[in-house]
C-alpha cells in the first residue's frame, strides 16, 4: 500500500498547476469569462473592502454549516445553516461593536471563536483578540479568554471569570467533548512569550485545568487527534529542541540549529505516526516523511516530492486523526486523496467547477451520509463556496452557498503567469505577473513591481490577489519577484539572502523587471516599485541601487534603516531571541558586519534617491515602529526630496480598517498615474 501511494503521489505533484490551468481556462462553462474589461475598471471599494464571507466550516456531524459572514451589510456575524432543513438559519453571534474573527466547531453543539474590531484600525487588538464559546444556537455566550484590549461593550456574560489575554487557543481535539486546548504564553519585558503552558479548558464551564506536564519550558506544541500533548518544541539562543512524549515519559528527539534544523514535525495521526518535512538534494528542497523513531531520522523513502519547491500544504485527517490525504502547495494548491470516495469527489468536484482550485473539506468522510464542503477560486475569482451533501433517495446534491466576494466579477479581473528565470549570477528567480484585463496586446506596459514583505515568508500561490488586482485593473503589468529568501523554493533559495539585504536580494528584483522588459511585457520608461514592510525596504533601497529602473517608489510600513531592528524599545514586538540570534545571522551583526548595515540603510543613502516617494506609516506599528518613517521623511526632506507623507493615526504593521485601505489604495492610484501615465 505504502509502496503503491508514493508512487501515485510523486506522479500527481509532478504535474504544475500552470500548465494544467493553462488547459482548463479555454473551456467554454458559465464560469469562464464571457466579456472584456470595461473601459471603467471596479472602484478600488469592490477590492479593499471586507469579503461578505470570511470563512466557513461544516460541524463535525456535517449537519450544519457555520459561515463568519456581513452578507447583511454591518458587522461580520456568525450564522449556522440547518442543511437538513435548508432554509433554516439561526444567528449564532452578532456585536453591534465588534466582528466575528476566527471560529471553530469544537462538535455540533458548542462554537469557538475570537474578536476582532474591523472598523477601529490595527493597533494591536490581531495579537490577543480573546476567546469566546457559544451554542449553535446563540445561546450561552460567554467569555472565556479577555480580549487584550475590551472593544466589547454588547453582548450577553455568563460563567466563570474569564482567563486573562496571554491566553490562546492551540488546538480543538476531535468531537465527543465540551473541551479545547489552551496555551498560557508567558510573556518577557519585551512582549514576546518565552514558554507556553497547556491547559485543558470546558468552553460550556469555563473551567480550565492545566495538563500538569513535568517539561522543560517550552514554545510550541503538538498533539495527536485526541487532543493528547505529544510533541513539545523549545527555542533558545538559536538552538531548537524537540522532545516527543513516549506514554507519559518525555524523550528528547532533536536538538539542532533553529536555521539548519534536520527536519521540522507537520502532523501526528490516529496511530501516533509522526510526519515531518525535511531538505535533499543540492537545492535542499523539503519532502514530507514518515518519522522513523528506532533510527532516530526521517524514513528514506519520502511520501511526497514536489521537485522545485519545498513541501508546503499539510496532512488532511479525519477527527479521529486518520490520514486521508496530503494537501500539496506549489505554483498552485492540489490534494492527493488517500481514499477513493474522496479521489471521486474530487474528480467531480473538477469536472463541474473546471478552471479553479477546489478545495474539500468532508464531514463523516467516507461515510454514506459523508458531506463535503468545496471552496473553490482562481487568479480571477476571489471564491465561492458549495455544499455537496446526500439529497433525496440518497442521490448526491451539490449547493452553491454563496461568493466570498460578490462585487468582484472574474471577467473583469487580469490574468497571472508563473515564470522561473535566472538572476545575474545564476541563481533562480521564480516570479508573477499579473496582466491587465482584457485581451493581452503587443505592446509592451507600464508596470508595477510589487515586492513582498517578510522577507521570509512562503510564496504566493495562484489565486485573487487584491493588490495585483487592483493594479492591473488600472494598466499595470504587476511584476513579482519570489527573490531569494522567499520560502518554498529550497533551502539554498532561503539561506543565499542571508545578510544581503540591499544586495543581491535587491539585484534579483531589479532582474525581474529587466527580464520583463526583455520579454516585451514592460515599458522599459514606465515602471514604479512598491510594497510593504521588507518590500518598503527593497521599495526604498531600489530607488538608490537601480535609479535608472523605477520613476517612483511607494513605501508603506518600510524598514528604512535595519540598524533599528536591533534595538531594544518599548514600541518594539521583537524579542530577545530575534534580536539577538535571528536578525544577526539573516540580516547582518550589528557590530562585524556594521559598514554594511550603513550602507544598505535607506535613511543613510537618502540624497542618492532622486526618484518621487510615496511614503506611508502606521502609529500604532509595533513591528516597523513609527521612527522608521520620520527618519526617512527627514532625510528625504534634507536632501531636496520631499515625500507623499501619510500617517494612519489608528493602524499597526498594515491597514485593518477598511476605509484606510481605501484612502491609501486611491493614494497610490492617483501616484502611479502622475509618474507612469
Amino acid at each position: 500500500m505504502a509502496h503503491r501511494l508514493t508512487a501515485a503521489l510523486h506522479h500527481v505533484v509532478r504535474r504544475t498547476f500552470a500548465r494544467l490551468a493553462a488547459g482548463l481556462l479555454v473551456v467554454a462553462t458559465p464560469w469562464a469569462p464571457t466579456a472584456l474589461a470595461q473601459p471603467v475598471p471596479p472602484p478600488a471599494e469592490a477590492y479593499y473592502r471586507n469579503p461578505d464571507i470570511l470563512g466557513a466550516a461544516l460541524s463535525p456531524s456535517g449537519r450544519w454549516l457555520a459561515m463568519n459572514t456581513k452578507l447583511g451589510g454591518g458587522r461580520a456575524e456568525l450564522v449556522v445553516f440547518d442543511l437538513q432543513d435548508w432554509g433554516k438559519v439561526a444567528r449564532a453571534v452578532a456585536f453591534t461593536d465588534a466582528d466575528i474573527g476566527r471560529f471553530q466547531w469544537v462538535n455540533d453543539d458548542w462554537l469557538v471563536f475570537n474578536g476582532v474590531d474591523l472598523e477601529a484600525g490595527g493597533g494591536d487588538q490581531r495579537f490577543a483578540p480573546g476567546l469566546f464559546s457559544v451554542k449553535r444556537d446563540g445561546s450561552e455566550l460567554q467569555t472565556l479568554v479577555r480580549p487584550r484590549r475590551d472593544f466589547l461593550t454588547g453582548g450577553q456574560r455568563i460563567g466563570r471569570e474569564p482567563l486573562e489575554w496571554n491566553h490562546r487557543l492551540l488546538h480543538v481535539p476531535g468531537p465527543g467533548r465540551d473541551e479545547v486546548i489552551i496555551g498560557e504564553y508567558k510573556y518577557t519585558g519585551t512582549g514576546q512569550p518565552d514558554g507556553v503552558i497547556p491547559k485543558r479548558l470546558n468552553v460550556a464551564t469555563g473551567r480550565a485545568q492545566s495538563l500538569m506536564l513535568d517539561t522543560p519550558a517550552a514554545t510550541g506544541w503538538m498533539f495527536d487527534g485526541r487532543g493528547e500533548p505529544r510533541l513539545l518544541m523549545a527555542q533558545k539562543q538559536g538552538h531548537l529542541k524537540l522532545m516527543w512524549r513516549q506514554g507519559e515519559r518525555w524523550e528528547p528527539l532533536a536538538d539542532h540549529d533553529a536555521y539548519e534544523p534536520a527536519f521540522s514535525p507537520v502532523f501526528i495521526d490516529a496511530a501516533g505516526q509522526l510526519y515531518v518535512t525535511h531538505a535533499e538534494g543540492r537545492a535542499g528542497t523539503t519532502v514530507l516523511s514518515r518519522f522513523d523513531f528506532d533510527a532516530r531520522r526521517p524514513h528514506r523513502d519520502p511520501m511526497v516530492r514536489t521537485p522545485g519547491f519545498d513541501f508546503r500544504g499539510g496532512v488532511i485527517a479525519d477527527s479521529s486523526g486518520k490520514a486521508l490525504g496530503v494537501r500539496v502547495v506549489t505554483d498552485a494548491e492540489t490534494t492527493i486523496w488517500f481514499d477513493e470516495r474522496l479521489k471521486a469527489v474530487q474528480q467531480e468536484a473538477d469536472r463541474r467547477i473546471p478552471g479553479r482550485i477546489n478545495r474539500l473539506s468532508c464531514r463523516r468522510c467516507g461515510a454514506p451520509d459523508m458531506t463535503v464542503l468545496i471552496e473553490s477560486w482562481s487568479d480571477r475569482d476571489p471564491g465561492q463556496y458549495t455544499v455537496l451533501r446526500p439529497g433525496a433517495e440518497g442521490k448526491p446534491e451539490w449547493r452553491t452557498i454563496g461568493p466570498v466576494r460578490k462585487a468582484i466579477d472574474p471577467a473583469r479581473m487580469g490574468t497571472q503567469d508563473f515564470e522561473r528565470i535566472k538572476a545575474r549570477d545564476g541563481a533562480d528567480l521564480p516570479l508573477w505577473l499579473t496582466f491587465p484585463p482584457g485581451p493581452r496586446g503587443n505592446a509592451p506596459l507600464p508596470a508595477v513591481v510589487l515586492v513582498h514583505g517578510g522577507p521570509w515568508v512562503p510564496h504566493r500561490a495562484w489565486r485573487w490577489s487584491a493588490d495585483a488586482q487592483f493594479l492591473a485593473s488600472r494598466g499595470y503589468l504587476v511584476i513579482e519577484p519570489d527573490f531569494r529568501g522567499t520560502v518554498g523554493y529550497g533551502h539554498a533559495h532561503f539561506r543565499a539572502s542571508f545578510k544581503q539585504w540591499g544586495l543581491t536580494m535587491q539585484d534579483d528584483v531589479a532582474d525581474a523587471l529587466l527580464w520583463a522588459v526583455k520579454q516585451g511585457h514592460a515599458d522599459p520608461k514606465r515602471a514604479c516599485i512598491a510594497g510593504a514592510s521588507y518590500g518598503g525596504y527593497a521599495t526604498l533601497m531600489g530607488l538608490v541601487r537601480h535609479p535608472e529602473l523605477y520613476r517612483c517608489g511607494a513605501a508603506w510600513v518600510a524598514v528604512t534603516d535595519p540598524r533599528l531592528m536591533f534595538e531594544w524599545s518599548s514600541r518594539s514586538d521583537q524579542s530577545d531571541e530575534v534580536r539577538s540570534y535571528t536578525y544577526p545571522r539573516m540580516i547582518g551583526d550589528p557590530v562585524a558586519d556594521a559598514a554594511q548595515l550603513r550602507d544598505t540603510a535607506p535613511v543613510e543613502q537618502a540624497a542618492r534617491i532622486k526618484a518621487p516617494v510615496l511614503l506611508a506609516m502606521g502609529r500604532e506599528d509595533r513591528r516597523v515602529p513609527l521612527v522608521h518613517g520620520h527618519r526617512m521623511r527627514d532625510a528625504l526632506n534634507a536632501a531636496g526630496n520631499p515625500p507623499e507623507w501619510v500617517v494612519y493615526d489608528d493602524e499597526g504593521h498594515g491597514w485593518l480598517k477598511v476605509a484606510n485601505r481605501i484612502d491609501f489604495a486611491l493614494r497610490l492610484e492617483k501616484f502611479l498615474a502622475q509618474h507612469l501615465k
